[in-house]
């Protein structure tokens, strides 16, 4: 599980105890925070959080949303890489579900489930429309993807070998770099959609889509996203 924060302490012990509270152990899971030159003290909260069971990296300056969430990639050492923004989280029965979809289709690319949306405060606002009337592999899951932003990044595993193939985040998107390699993955591989509503994605003004939806730059960015597909490296 790797956590990228940036200026969101605030939020980051109820995203690593929702993790902590379904962790199987070190030799099974890495748990790890990649700040991103914050301004706010997340290495106290993980200290008082995780003591010496999450590791903590800062970059030496800020890289931006898509060059730290691709720097996390490169961090992460198993076979299924969660990437779990610092202010959102996840529910009980999360990684036992994307376990058993991962093991019992050895092809997956990817594995994603409902997600609840929730506001600053953490309170429910909405869940997400159901994708399919039951868990199953998602069909013609590149184009269904591709027509709207329907996977929240807390929501989705991806499997270490479509990262490698490939390639990182966009650093040409300053938003909607998820959506972009949802549909880029899911182009080259099946995707497992899980039903149940387990993730927890925090809707507020100063997160990365927040920020560009009250500047009207998601439009934009969007736009750039539902485009080519790129297969890049994210070792360069």
């Amino acid at each position: 599980v790797m956590i990228p924060t940036y200026n969101c302490a605030g939020f980051l012990e109820r995203s690593l105890t929702s993790v902590l509270a379904q962790d199987p152990g070190p030799d099974r899971m890495q748990i790890e925070v990649v700040d991103d030159a914050s301004s706010d003290d997340p290495q106290t909260v993980v200290a008082r959080i995780g003591g010496t069971r999450v590791g903590f990296h800062r970059q030496p300056r800020n890289l931006g949303v898509s060059r730290n969430l691709t720097d996390c990639i490169r961090r992460a050492r198993g076979e299924i890489v969660h990437i779990l923004h610092g202010d959102d989280a996840v529910l009980p029965g999360f990684y036992a579900a994307m376990d058993r979809a991962f093991a019992a289709h050895p092809d997956l690319g990817a594995a994603f489930c409902r997600q609840i949306f929730m506001d600053s405060q953490g309170r429910r606002q909405g869940l997400s429309p159901l994708e399919l009337d039951s868990s199953g592999i998602l069909p013609d899951a590149a184009a269904h993807l591709a027509a709207e932003q329907r996977i929240m990044t807390p929501s989705i595993c991806v499997r270490r070998e479509a990262y490698e193939r490939l390639g990182g985040f966009l650093e040409s998107l300053v938003c909607a770099e998820d959506w972009e390699m949802w549909v880029r993955i899911a182009a080259y591989y099946p995707i497992w959609y899980e039903s149940e509503p387990l993730a927890l994605y925090r809707m507020h003004d100063d997160s990365n889509t927040g920020r560009h939806v009250r500047t009207g730059e998601d439009i934009v960015y969007t736009a750039q996203a539902d485009g080519p597909l790129y297969i890049r490296s994210f070792h360069a």
